[in-house]
């Protein structure tokens, strides 16, 4: 059945099963091409009619993962230069303001989209909430830096996304005064930064953050992609050289330079800059309630499929410390309590630690408002990949079927139902369910086949990245 909803820029039209209402690719910015190409958002034009939005729009260009999670996470990849879209969910009988979740995907920056099929909010929409996924711009178009282009474009797509909320959402029978922003990996490392932009100063309410802390660098430092594609190409390192440049071929540069890079082992990467307008300099503390956490063994994603975990030396493992300057009583301690273990998976406990769990401890030590920890420990079996980085996420979305790359077909559903139950709970009322973090450090484990709350895990291993008394 279909379904019609007036926005500020025209008609929608939908499709209703099960009582929940979709509408898929709907625009909130003007193609970010032509004459829009590396500028910020530009208004989308209104339509005279009635727009078709049961199909997902364009996605953002991107190059596939590189083989073998090419498998693990397949992309989306549908044609078209109109990819600042965004997708809805929602109850078709509406009888009051629904809270209203906005989901920012990850992706190093560089990949992902909102139709990837295990974002469908459908859940979220039985359960009582309306569930918004956002489309970005990825890679040197969203984040490339260039001396005649504002920076953080991806960010400035993200909050002009976040204005389309505030201002249509009640329309699709969503409260614009409860609204929480939600992401995974680059998504969440967004959301840290729009939770301090003045840019996006009251668009959102409360915030979850799913393996992502805040990172930003300095501009000298993001440029560096722009400069070095620049010298693939033969181009100079402008946004006017650049936009020249054949789509495909500027993607084919990026790939190049990007190369094998991760966000554990590190490499050329995309960033979000400080640029003193999106992003500050000396941001003040954000004052929106918050839900973070990551997974037991973000890194196995990229350490196990590859093989890196068994490639890891005692020598690599050594060049590794002090590489990150990591004193040798930390590697220590984590061979003491992981009896046994190879070089790689110390290794990649030590990064798990400090690029993830340590900085999203740390924010949660700092903040004056409520913020509520978790970490996700179910392990999967597909390829001995265990509690990996982006393993949650069909879980929070009661979405298994369309996880089972990642999970394997026998996901617990049980464990579906206790996480997303907590995740509609916060969206809600701000109140997942357990306590918030304070003295006792607080932690709901999510696992199967039971969760639960533990005080302070691991925290000798935390101590040595805090400097908790």
């Amino acid at each position: 059945m279909d379904i019609m909803v007036t926005t500020r820029q025209g008609r929608v039209r939908g499709r209703v099963e099960d009582g929940i209402a979709t509408f898929l690719g709907i625009p909130y910015a003007a193609p970010p091409f032509g004459a829009h190409r590396f500028r910020a958002p530009a208004p989308v034009e209104p339509w005279e009619g009635v727009r078709d939005a049961v199909q997902h729009g364009p996605t953002a260009p991107q190059r596939p993962y590189r083989p073998p999670l090419d498998q693990l996470i397949p992309e989306s990849d549908i044609p078209g230069d109109g990819c600042l879209n965004l997708n809805v969910w929602t109850a078709a009988v509406v009888d009051e303001p629904l809270p209203v979740m906005v989901w920012i995907h990850g992706g190093s920056l560089r990949n992902g989209s909102a139709s990837f099929p295990l974002y469908d909010g459908g859940a979220f929409a039985r359960d009582g909430v309306v569930l918004v996924s956002v489309n970005y711009r990825l890679g040197t178009e969203g984040f490339g830096v260039f001396p005649d282009a504002p920076d953080n474009r991806g960010l400035l797509d993200q909050i002009a996304a976040l204005t389309w909320v505030r201002d249509n959402i009640a329309a699709f029978g969503g409260d614009p005064r409860n609204v929480t922003v939600c992401g995974e990996s680059a998504g969440a490392i967004s959301i840290a930064a729009l939770m301090t932009s003045p840019r996006a100063a009251g668009l959102f309410h409360r915030a979850i953050l799913q393996s992502g802390p805040p990172h930003t660098v300095p501009r000298a430092e993001g440029a560096k992609i722009v400069r070095s594609m620049a010298k693939a190409l033969r181009v100079p390192a402008t946004a006017e050289a650049f936009a020249a440049v054949d789509r495909e071929r500027l993607l084919d540069a990026q790939a190049a330079v990007v190369g094998k890079a991760d966000p554990i082992s590190g490499g050329a990467g995309f960033h979000i800059v400080v640029d003193d307008d999106v992003v500050l300099a000396d941001p003040p503390l954000p004052e929106v309630d918050l839900l973070i956490g990551c997974n037991r063994e973000e890194y196995r994603l990229w350490f196990v499929p590859t093989g890196a975990v068994d490639r890891v030396s005692a020598l690599t493992l050594r060049l590794a410390l002090l590489k990150f300057r990591i004193p040798g009583r930390v590697a220590r301690l984590y061979r003491s309590t992981r009896p046994g273990a190879r070089p790689g998976v110390i290794l990649g406990e030590m990064a798990t630690d400090l690029l993830l769990r340590a900085p999203l401890n740390r924010l949660a030590d700092s903040r004056p408002a409520r913020t509520y920890v978790y970490e996700f420990a179910w392990g999967s079996p597909v390829l001995g990949l265990g509690a990996c980085h982006a393993l949650e996420i069909g879980f929070v979305f009661d979405n298994l079927r369309h996880g089972e790359s990642l999970t394997g077909p026998d996901a617990p559903q049980p464990l579906a139902d206790t996480m997303h139950r907590a995740w509609v709970a916060f969206a809600a009322s701000g109140d997942p369910g357990w306590s918030a973090w304070g003295s006792h450090l607080p932690v709901m484990v999510f696992d199967h086949p039971g969760s639960g709350v533990t005080l302070a895990p691991r925290e000798e291993e935390m101590r040595m990245w805090l400097e908790r008394p």
